[in-house]
């Protein structure tokens, strides 16, 4: 090393760090081996060369450099520091965790160490330590846009959103070119349902970073919340033109497509995203539910979809799963007839339509003989969250839990029922039931199907969603069918009141159908049609997006032989508004072959009769269970010429359309519809039978 005999080791590391500050990286780390190959022992070149090889990616290389720093060292707090950021790197946040903590007691004036220390914590979902940690770095630095962001990434984690706003502003303020803080920003403010605001942080990071495929993508759902579908499907166009195997993507795609009625584009955007990544979650549920609403399907390719994704939902947990032996041997007394622990699990106790279902059931319980446990992944709480958790005994929040500890939490409780209240529906906790953690598990409510998991051993039902021996081969779980109904309503609001039949002022009748617009297919726009050639000078109102969703339905009805002028388009409002809606409405026309099922039993709650036609699986028939229970059965509709019929009949009646409009309400409150005790009574009746067969076994 002829060049080394020349000059001092000194020197030569005074090149070498300067090298590394002028960006000369393979310059450096050339000195910084032949100083090592003379003095193995150097401290100084040990650490520089570690952070050359971190600063190119080499993080193994970098772990080893760093170690032999501070080996030869010891009090090397800048040494820990760095090992530190690159054991984090490296996904080994305990181990950064420890240098940080190393360094700090070499010097605890360090702002570094305070802020790696808070990453790590936050890494390992520790935030509450993390927040100290952040705060005591910016108690010594308070300008650091990364640590502001840093905090504001755990306040967002321990819901303290209000703190955690004010962290991503104040990170933004200091460094405007922020892109990670606004795209968390931006995922903040669409997990606490500020979709505008979620918008603009997402467009921020876009002028920043245009190919940014996750900001554009988080930005497509949170249009896709906003019901800005046409905006969303452009922009999730632009998402993939930089990245064509963005799965997450193809399915935020998908969601806009169905929601604007374009199932088949729709189901086809799921198909890609699982087959770029089949275990995510969201598109393995939004395909399941598109087939729902998907005119082709029927009882047995629904089943065989669900029990593919069953199939593969516990495969993917196996090696998580605990030995059958264990599974099965749960620590539960089998008393047939003890006080019963029954767990509930949604993301649901909160303001949301299941709150119509779940409050009637909550809160006429038998406590004497149920003791009730909510397993909340509810994140922002509400006015219902409250009133729900008022009615148990036990509330769990599984926000921030993996599914197996959801499932370890359960087991702890010894939960004697557990019931899924999600099925496939947005949030769903299914994978806690394939851990199989209570010995009885039930699915209800999300909607009358099945959820494909052979984990689960019972579903509830009623006789008229699925009349005995009709379908029972098509479902993972035993149907169990409650006595009368499988809902069991609370408008929660008492206003607005039922008003006069519109018709009476209006001279003309108003069909209407303020269903979820991926409900409305080609089949139900035709007899739509073939119900307003019946009644001449009526009216339609129908409830669609803005943009293209409603100018392919206007196209479509023209296409049928219906004058635009003759349809209205309503968009989505708040639940007062949209009950008000039905002031306007004299009959409602059903979907098909999805029913509608709050949106029904809003309808009958506000007067309006509701003509469905009995479908070929359980969610096309709710229009039959509903009326049956109505006592309203020649509102059932068997062929879509019984439909028109029907229709038609009852536009024609006006007294009767005027009873009805002045007795639904009071026939609503006077059914099973809406008896709490009663249904509650029923449930807990299968709840019982359901304990007493296993405690046989």
């Amino acid at each position: 090393m002829p060049a080394m005999t020349q000059v001092s080791i000194e020197q030569a590391m005074q090149v070498a760090i300067a090298h590394h500050q002028a960006g000369r990286l393979t310059e450096a780390e050339s000195i910084l081996r032949q100083i090592l190959s003379v003095r193995p022992d150097h401290a100084e070149a040990h650490h520089l060369l570690g952070v050359v090889a971190s600063q190119t990616g080499r993080l193994d290389q970098a772990i080893v450099s760093y170690q032999r720093a501070i080996e030869l060292k010891g009090d090397f707090p800048d040494g820990l520091n760095n090992l530190a950021v690159a054991f984090r790197a490296m996904g080994r946040p305990d181990q950064s965790a420890l240098c940080c903590q190393r360094a700090l007691k070499l010097n605890p004036n360090l702002v570094e160490p305070h802020a790696n220390l808070a990453l790590a914590l936050s890494d390992m979902g520790q935030h509450d330590l993390a927040i100290v940690c952040f705060q005591k770095a910016l108690s010594m630095a308070p300008d650091l846009a990364a640590v502001h962001a840093g905090l504001a990434d755990s306040l967002a984690r321990t819901h303290q959103v209000d703190r955690a706003v004010a962290s991503y502003q104040r990170a933004i303020a200091l460094k405007p070119d922020f892109v990670q803080a606004h795209v968390n920003f931006g995922q903040l403010c669409t997990e606490a349902g500020l979709f505008h605001q979620a918008i603009v942080c997402y467009q921020r990071a876009i002028e920043l970073r245009p190919e940014l495929v996750k900001a554009r993508t988080n930005l497509g759902m949170a249009l896709n919340q906003a019901d800005r579908f046409d905006e969303a499907i452009d922009c999730l166009k632009r998402a993939l033109d930089f990245d064509p195997d963005a799965a997450l993507a193809h399915n935020n795609l998908g969601m806009a497509w169905m929601f604007t009625g374009q199932l088949d584009e729709a189901i086809a955007c799921f198909h890609r995203a699982l087959a770029l990544e089949a275990d995510l979650a969201p598109a393995n549920d939004n395909l399941l539910i598109a087939l729902h609403y998907h005119p082709d399907s029927d009882a047995r390719s629904l089943f065989e979809a669900s029990r593919d994704w069953g199939r593969r939902c516990a495969g993917s947990l196996k090696q998580f799963l605990p030995p059958a032996s264990t599974r099965s041997g749960w620590a539960n007394d089998r008393n047939p007839d003890r006080p019963l622990r029954i767990g509930y699990v949604s993301a649901d106790f909160r303001v949301n339509v299941s709150a119509f279902f779940l409050l009637p059931l909550l809160s006429h319980h038998d406590r004497q003989q149920f003791e009730v446990t909510c397993f909340a992944q509810v994140a922002h709480r509400d006015e219902f969250t409250q009133r729900m958790r008022d009615c148990v005994p036990h509330w769990r929040s599984t926000v921030g839990l993996d599914d197996s500890q959801v499932a370890s939490l359960v087991r702890e409780d010894r939960i004697d029922i557990l019931v899924d209240l999600k099925l496939h529906t947005a949030q769903n906790r299914l994978p806690v039931f394939a851990f199989k953690p209570a010995p009885v598990q039930v699915t209800w409510l999300g909607y009358p199907g099945t959820t494909g998991l052979e984990a689960i051993d019972y579903r509830l039902t009623d006789p008229y969603l699925d009349p005995s021996g009709l379908d029972d081969a098509f479902y993972c779980e035993r149907s169990i069918r409650l006595p009368d109904t499988f809902w069991c309503y609370d408008p929660i609001l008492p206003e607005p009141l039922v008003n006069a039949l519109p018709c009476l002022q209006t001279g003309f009748v108003t069909f209407g159908c303020l269903n979820n617009f991926c409900k409305v297919n080609a089949g139900v726009l035709e007899l739509w049609s073939r119900v307003l050639a019946a009644v001449p000078g009526s009216r339609l109102l129908v409830l669609v997006p803005e943009g293209s969703a409603r100018r392919s339905l206007l196209d479509r009805m023209a296409a049928n032989g219906v004058d635009p002028a003759r349809i209205e388009c309503a968009g989505r409002q708040l639940r007062p508004d949209y009950l008000r809606t039905y002031h306007r409405i004299d009959i409602a026309l059903d979907t098909f072959p999805y029913n509608g099922h709050t949106t029904s039993l809003d309808a009958f709650w506000m007067g309006v009769p509701v003509i469905t036609l009995a479908g070929r699986t359980a969610v096309g028939r709710a229009g039959v269970s509903q009326l049956t229970n109505l006592g309203l059965t020649e509102l059932i509709a068997r062929t879509p010429e019984h439909y028109v019929q029907i229709a038609a009949d009852l536009a024609a009646d006006r007294p009767r359309l005027a009873e009805l409009r002045t007795d639904l309400r009071r026939r609503m409150q006077s059914s099973p519809l809406m008896d709490g005790a009663r249904f509650s009574r029923g449930v807990e009746e299968a709840y019982r039978a359901m304990w007493r067969r296993w405690c046989e076994k």
